[in-house]
């Protein structure tokens, strides 16, 4: 409950927030044990736009280029339906996040970055890390999954997909695909849109 207590306190001073952005990250993955040099890179941002009363406004998804394992396992390529080619014509995390940010307007004060959990984050922190991207934009975030077990007064966090069950809705798109998944967080986040204190 503490957790929600911030949160709400916090949200209740973005009223002048003008861009909430939920986003999701794909990652490198590999069934079973992982190569050696096993780092976890980003091939895939996608995110929905929102202004502060839930309404959307565009729709961001790219696929990115890893550079430690630029070849996708068998696993990654079957579990997110990206293919090698695509990873071969996409762009460097540099540049992708550069446009992302261009996109959303996260130059000021009045964005708000929303996740289903904290791994989005941390994936992104450590891309940022291995290209030497700064990551203070990464700072105004809601982990909404946390966020939706204590609003909900669930006993341990549960999945996007199981969060649509309990709701009511169904999962629109394909599962580990960053836009689609999304685009399935902004149901739940627009839903209780009141419960975060906007």
């Amino acid at each position: 409950m503490f957790y929600l207590f911030q949160l709400l306190i916090s949200l209740r001073h973005t009223h002048c927030i003008l861009n909430i952005v939920v986003f999701d990250v794909e990652a490198t993955c590999w069934e079973g044990a992982p190569p050696p040099n096993e780092t976890k890179e980003i091939i895939e941002l996608g995110a929905v736009r929102l202004n502060r009363f839930g309404e959307e406004q565009s729709r961001f998804s790219k696929v990115i280029k890893p550079v430690v394992n630029p070849q996708l396992s068998y696993y990654c390529k079957q579990l997110t339906g990206i293919d090698q080619r695509s990873i071969h014509r996409a762009s460097p995390f540099p540049r992708v996040i550069e446009e992302f940010q261009n996109w959303a307007e996260l130059y000021d004060d009045d964005y708000l970055l929303v996740s289903w959990g904290k791994e989005d984050v941390r994936l992104l922190r450590s891309d940022c890390a291995l290209h030497r991207v700064e990551d203070y934009w990464l700072e105004p975030h809601i982990n909404l999954k946390r966020a939706y077990k204590e609003v909900k007064g669930l006993p341990k966090p549960i999945g996007l997909r199981r969060a649509l069950e309990r709701e009511g809705f169904e999962f629109d798109g394909r599962h580990h695909r960053g836009l689609d998944d999304a685009f399935n967080t902004v149901k739940i986040f627009v839903k209780y849109l009141d419960e975060w204190a906007f």
